[in-house]
Formats: C-alpha cells, structure tokens, sequence
C-alpha cells in the first residue's frame, strides 16, 4: 500500500483556472459552456445546438455539420472566451483576487470573506480556447470538422466551517466548539463543500451527414471523437463520511512534490517541454438534428461521452479527524496559491494524502437540445436547454438554459442578445457584435452584459474571433 502522506508544494490557482487563456496571451479564464471560445454563440446566450456550424458544431451538435448550404471551406485561428463569476462576492472582492494579489488581508475582510464564500456558488470560472478549427463540405460524405481546442474549468462551493477554516485557519470557530473528546471528521466538517477545477488539451474531430432529404423535412446525424491530453485536475467532493478528493497536476504548475519524488508508488512527472500531460482520455459526441419547413430547426447531442486516466502526480485523500491548522488561514487577495495549501497542498492541509499509479475518471457528459426558429433573412431565435449527466470536475453545477436572438440590420451585421440562467449563474443578458460577409467572420461578446456593470452577483466574461474565414458558401 502507498504511503500516506501530505501533497508538499503550493498549487498557483491562478495559473490553473487561467491555463488555457494565458497559453493564447489572455488573461482571464472561467463555468463550464464548452461555446465559451464560440463567440457567435455566446452573444446570444449560448444558444448553440441548432446554430452551430462547421467546426463550431464540435462538442455541440456533430450532427450540424451534415447540413448543406453553409460554408465548403471555414477554418479559424484562435477563437477564446473566458468568464468569472461568483452568487455570493461583491464585484470589488472579484476583482481583487484577480487584481490586487499583494495586498494584505485585515481582519475585518478576512471575516467578510468567509461570509461570503459561504456560498455554493462562490466561484465559477472557465477559459476555452480553440487553437485552430477546420471543417470541409464533401457532398458525397458530407461534412467534416478538426480543431485543437484547451479547456480550463473550476467550480468553489463551500460550507459554513469551511469557509471559516479557509479565511480564519486555527481561530476558526469549529475548533472553539469541538472537545478534544468529540472532534469530528474532516467529511462530517466540510459536508457539502466541492473544489473542482480541470485543465485539458484536445485534439477532435467530427461528421456528419444528411440522412434524410424530403422538400418539407430534412434529417442530419452525427458523431465526433477527441483525444484529451490531461494538464491537470483537481477534484474534491465532501459528503458526511464520505471524503472524495484527488489530484494529477502537471509540471506546468511548478508543484515541488519534495520526498515523493523518489517513492516507487508515486508516479513523478518533470517537466521537460509543452503542457507535459499526466493524464489521457477519448470522449465521444452523439448528435441528430432536424429541419421542417425552410423555418424550424431541432436538434439533440449527447457531448463528453467517455472517461480520463489520471497518472502523473497523482495523490488521493483519505478521510480523517478535523486537525487544527497552524496558520490564521489565507493571509492575502493571493486566494488561489494560499487556498490549495490548506485544501490541496502543503503542510498545512486539511487533508492527508495517498500516492497512487493512477486513477479513472469519466468526463463531465452533457445532454443537450436545442430549437431554432427562422423568422425572416433579418432574425432567427432559438432556445437551448443543456443538462450536466454526471458531477465530475469540469461538468456543469446545475441545468443551462439560453434563448437567443440574432437579428442583421445590414447585409454584413449581426447583433445578438437574449437571456440566460443556470449552471451556478444568475440570470444573466447576453450581448455580441459580429462582422460577416460571404468570407469572413470575427466579433465580440459577452455572456451578460449587466454582470459586467453588478455590484451583486458580478459575472464577467468575454468571447471573441477575428480570424474566421468562409468559402463556398452564403453569408450566415
């Protein structure tokens, strides 16, 4: 059996929500909408199951790339969307963790802030970034799609003791309350708390085709596959006696893993070059889609089919008695790197650690359906509902729901709103701004536009493209 032990080193949170935009040159990251990086769809609430095209169809609806009459050729270089949001901080307390990391913690925000990460939506954030997306029209095979595409997703929901541990450390007032007789488990403590955050690299590729061709009622079917290379996970689930947490984090994140490096049930990854993956996967989207009449579309995927192994760096922990920390708790706005020391790192944990070989994960898989409505040449709307499957790291924390609006004033306009909700988010009010011709497309968005200007419940996001490129085809 492996050793038990505590992970050494500190994790830069920072650098771990904020992978896969800082590997573009942005510098945000953000909840999981896999549409992030898709800027059309995010300007009108993520309605995306019956709108998406070309490439932008994988890890939507593969089906849609079976459908005629758009594009022969599109292809794009860096298309990226990143958010943060939070239901329970102040816009200016959002902004600090990003901003102001230097800045000393007093007592009295110390105190704020355990308020208000008592939450289970204190924070969600989410970056997803396609690298390079390709998708060609072949009559006779209809169409296929590639792309690279890098996702990085974290979800903070704790509870009231947990909270107080992370911001008040040893003056936390569960150790005032616990006996040295009755001290309670670490599971029984944190009951309803999760840590989940993912960094992962994939390679996809999808098709579709058009299986039925009737003048008033058109049928598309489609499939896609990925190859994920894993850069990094952690996950932590808390119920009443039930301790679910691990980690498998890349060299990328410059964790000094100390001793463990030199035990034979530890699988140690140095970094050498690139993202240095510790773990590898194959996913799987199913999708149909559907036309009646030249106004109405359906359509229905099933996304993030299949599983990861988790080898590198990987440690799991085990359940034990609430030991009392040594430090007061986060000390500064640095809240990501001081937080994974007390719930994912260093000698100060809540946790106590086992190496392991590796681990087996399933991806976070989503059901999705979606109808659009053609009103005229100047609008269409649609409606998506998305549904998370399972409550694995990186998957959504509650039900999506987007309706959406694109409406062209000018031949080479489009402007898209609509309204959103779910999925640890408020309601929120999309907007985008898109320039298309017969052969090019690039705009900007944001999943809500009033969650930019909140002080209560902030939101912020942003999603842009402006190397997309069409040919063959109408403007869309």
């Amino acid at each position: 059996m492996p050793n038990s032990t505590q992970m050494p080193g500190a994790v830069n949170m920072i650098r771990f929500f904020f992978l896969a935009a800082s590997l573009l040159g942005t510098t945000l990251s953000l909840q999981a909408q896999n549409e992030l990086s898709n800027f059309t769809a995010t300007g009108r609430g993520g309605v995306a199951t019956t709108f998406a095209t070309d490439y932008q169809a994988i890890g939507v609806n593969p089906a849609n790339l079976g459908r005629p009459g758009g594009a022969r050729i599109a292809f794009t270089i860096g298309e990226v969307g990143a958010g943060i949001g939070s239901r329970s901080l102040t816009r200016d307390q959002l902004r600090k963790f990003i901003y102001n990391t230097n800045d000393e913690l007093m007592p009295a925000e110390k105190q704020e802030l355990a308020r208000g990460f008592t939450s289970d939506n204190a924070l969600n954030l989410s970056a997803d970034a396609t690298t390079l997306g390709l998708a060609v029209q072949i009559p006779a095979i209809g169409g296929i799609a590639i792309s690279n595409r890098l996702r990085s997703v974290g979800h903070v929901e704790l509870n009231k003791n947990a909270a107080e541990l992370l911001f008040l450390g040893k003056d936390a007032p569960i150790y005032a309350s616990a006996s040295a007789s009755n001290i309670p488990l670490v599971s029984e403590a944190l009951d309803g708390s999760q840590l989940q955050f993912t960094a992962l690299n994939e390679f996809n590729i999808a098709w579709g085709r058009r299986l039925v061709d009737l003048p008033l009622f058109q049928l598309s079917a489609g499939a896609g596959y990925r190859y994920i290379q894993g850069v990094g996970i952690i996950d932590v689930r808390v119920k009443p006696g039930d301790l679910q947490a691990y980690s498998s984090l890349s060299a990328v994140f410059d964790i000094n893993y100390g001793n463990l490096t030199s035990n034979p049930d530890f699988n140690f990854e140095a970094r050498t070059n690139g993202l240095q993956p510790v773990g590898k996967g194959n996913g799987f989207d199913l999708g149909v889609s559907a036309e009646a009449g030249k106004a109405l579309r359906l359509g229905m995927a099933v996304t993030d089919i299949g599983s990861m192994t988790w080898e590198g760096n990987l440690l799991t922990a085990t359940d034990q008695k609430l030991k009392r920390l040594k430090s007061a708790g986060v000390g500064s706005y640095d809240f990501f790197k001081e937080a994974a020391e007390i719930f994912a790192s260093g000698t100060d944990s809540l946790f106590q650690y086992q190496t392991g070989q590796n681990r087996k994960a399933n991806l976070p898989t989503k059901l999705r359906a979606g109808a659009g409505f053609r009103i005229s040449e100047f609008f269409e709307t649609g409606l998506d509902v998305t549904l998370p499957l399972n409550t694995v790291a990186g998957n959504l924390t509650s039900p999506f729901v987007g309706a959406g609006l694109d409406y062209k004033p000018l031949s080479w306009l489009r402007l898209s709103s609509g309204v959103s909700g779910g999925a640890g988010y408020g309601v929120g009010i999309p907007l985008g701004i898109t320039v298309s011709t017969s052969i090019y497309e690039g705009g900007i968005s944001t999943r809500d536009i009033t969650g930019l200007l909140a002080d209560k419940n902030p939101y912020i996001s942003v999603a842009a493209g402006f190397l997309r490129f069409k040919f063959g085809g109408k403007t869309q």
